[in-house]
Formats: C-alpha cells, sequence, structure tokens
C-alpha cells in the first residue's frame, strides 16, 4: 500500500493553509486515488512521481481558485509546481491527467494507460466504490480502511450545489463525455 509519499506529502503541506479543515479529507482521498491507480496499473519509479504530482494538484483548484470550474486551475498549479522543479518534460502527461480524470466515458486505446488509470481511480473514490472496474474489493476496502473519506464525499456536494445555484446551465463543469 502507498501510505508515504514525499512528493504527494510536500505539495499538499504547502497548500495546508488554503484546504483549511478541508485538508485532511483531501489528503485521504488523494491517497485513495494514488493506491486504486497504483493497484490498477502499478509502475516505475518515476510513474509514481507523475502519479504523486497529478493526484496533488488534481482536485487543488477548487480551494486554490476558489471555484468548482477547477481543471485549468489545477493544471496551472502542476504546471507550474514541474517547471519549478525541473521537470517539465512531464506537464503535458499530468495535465492530461488532470484534465480527463472526470471524463464519463473510457479514452481511446491509443491514449497513455496511465491517463485512463488515473480516470478509473477517481471513478472508484468519487463514486465510493460503486463503480471499481477491475479493483479488486480487498483493495478498496483496504485502501478505504487505511484512508477513511472523513466527510471528503459530503464537502464535495455541499461545493456542487453552490456552484450548481450559481450556474445552472452548467453545474458539473468539470465533467466530459
Amino acid at each position: 500500500m502507498l501510505d508515504r509519499l514525499a512528493v504527494l506529502d510536500e505539495i499538499l503541506d504547502a497548500h495546508a493553509t488554503v484546504l483549511g479543515r478541508d485538508f485532511h479529507p483531501y489528503r485521504n482521498h488523494t491517497y485513495r486515488v494514488a493506491n486504486f491507480h497504483w493497484c490498477l496499473l502499478p509502475g516505475t519509479l518515476e510513474d509514481l512521481y507523475v502519479l504523486s504530482v497529478a493526484v496533488a494538484f488534481h482536485d487543488l483548484g477548487i480551494w486554490t481558485a476558489g471555484t468548482f470550474d477547477y481543471l485549468e486551475p489545477s493544471e496551472a498549479l502542476a504546471r507550474q509546481y514541474l517547471v519549478d522543479h525541473d521537470r517539465a518534460a512531464h506537464i503535458p502527461l499530468v495535465q492530461a491527467m488532470i484534465r480527463e480524470h472526470h471524463r464519463i466515458s473510457a479514452l481511446p486505446a491509443e491514449q497513455d494507460r496511465r491517463i485512463e488509470m488515473f480516470r478509473r481511480a477517481d471513478w472508484i473514490d468519487v463514486s465510493l466504490g460503486t463503480l471499481r472496474f477491475d479493483l479488486h474489493a480487498d483493495d478498496f476496502r483496504s485502501t478505504v480502511q487505511r484512508f477513511p473519506r472523513l466527510g471528503f464525499h459530503l464537502r464535495l456536494l455541499q461545493f456542487s450545489l453552490r456552484h450548481g445555484l450559481r450556474h445552472p446551465l452548467r453545474p458539473l463543469p468539470m465533467l466530459k463525455r
């Protein structure tokens, strides 16, 4: 189980103030997504670095930009982080992982598998495990037990309702077909 990812923790700690009371729920969400992804598609240390950066930033724009239309702000944060850490070569992949993580349909087979597995991993968590794709039930249970939800899904619902009231014609701007 992935339970200590230095890059992920470093990024989240740097944003602890803006996350406020949502720090621990968001941290646990990122660790659940990272673990689901790793169970579906384990990889190299470089893959783990890319995953850590993508999962840290994938929803962070909700808090840093104060919007539920957060994919572009989240991508911008990730891009800046990678530039600042001399890892600009990873920008296209990390941005694609963030941009496509709420896509409803599967990505075309010719896309990098890491993007699709990241999408699936996030859907597994957001759906509370209703969607599991190829994730084994034991992996799901042990991950949720190790990283409890702590009200994260209720918080997403609050953000969604607030945004939906302000933008009734576009209540879930991050969803794609």
